[in-house]
């Protein structure tokens, strides 16, 4: 099997998407599949047999269902990547957590599948490399559909209760997380938090501005400033290197 391959795990409890995805994925180089399985149970024990690269995961299953597959997975060495299938929109944020490759809406296309699959090639070269650890993008609902947004492409995230707001040039998105638990995944060379309730992205701030009395504030490219939190200015001040 070519090293650029993936060696991938079809899973779904229907035996007509299991024969559709089989004929998709036949059509595309970059992954060979090395086994089916009807429900999360079977699913568990064949990844366990096989050691697939990739598993194409139904998100609705009796008993245990590909939300439980994933958890399970992520507590295990050498998981394999996940690209979840399903025919629900509604699951995009389980999906955040559990850092899956891609959230696939079913009828499943071989275009749609293609670049989903481009993403898991991408997400294993970047591991091997030591680059895969932190956050590269977010999904985020808007209107009637799930947005892909790269992390890179945020300027700016603020806490709002149970969510975040993140700031894309002039559209903001909001996500259900938290700022503490993004921060934890973002990369710190990318991002700083420099409030409670505020990370930015580093590139986007161009001063440091003294407000007197001991209160500093960032400036950002745009002509916007951001107030520093007294527990955020050590940092602050590191990474301007004072």
């Amino acid at each position: 099997m070519p090293d650029n391959e993936l060696r991938t795990l079809i899973v779904d409890d229907e035996p007509l998407a299991i024969e559709r995805m089989q004929v998709i994925c036949a059509a595309l180089s970059q992954i060979a599949v090395v086994g089916t399985a009807m429900d999360g149970k079977a699913a568990l024990a064949a990844i366990e047999a096989h050691a697939p690269d990739l598993v194409l995961l139904d998100m609705t299953m009796p008993e245990l269902d590909g939300i439980s597959v994933a958890r399970t997975l992520a507590h295990t060495p050498q998981a394999p990547a996940v690209i979840f299938v399903t025919a629900h929109d509604n699951f995009a944020v389980e999906a955040f957590d559990l850092d899956a490759v891609d959230y696939v809406l079913k009828p499943v296309t071989s275009e749609r599948l293609e670049r989903a699959v481009a993403r898991a090639v991408t997400r294993r070269g970047e591991r091997a490399a030591g680059k895969g650890d932190w956050l590269s993008e977010f999904w985020v609902p808007y209107r009637s559909e799930l947005l892909r947004i790269a992390a890179t492409d945020v300027d700016r995230i603020d806490a709002e209760r149970d969510y975040v707001r993140l700031h894309v040039g002039e559209r903001s998105y909001l996500l259900l997380q938290t700022v503490s638990g993004l921060e934890a995944r973002l990369d710190p060379d990318q991002f700083i938090r420099l409030h409670r309730s505020t990370i930015l992205r580093r590139d986007r701030i161009a001063g440091l501005r003294h407000d007197g009395l001991g209160v500093w504030s960032a400036e950002l490219d745009d002509g916007a400033t951001v107030r520093i939190g007294r527990t955020y200015l050590a940092r602050a001040k590191a990474m301007a290197g004072r």
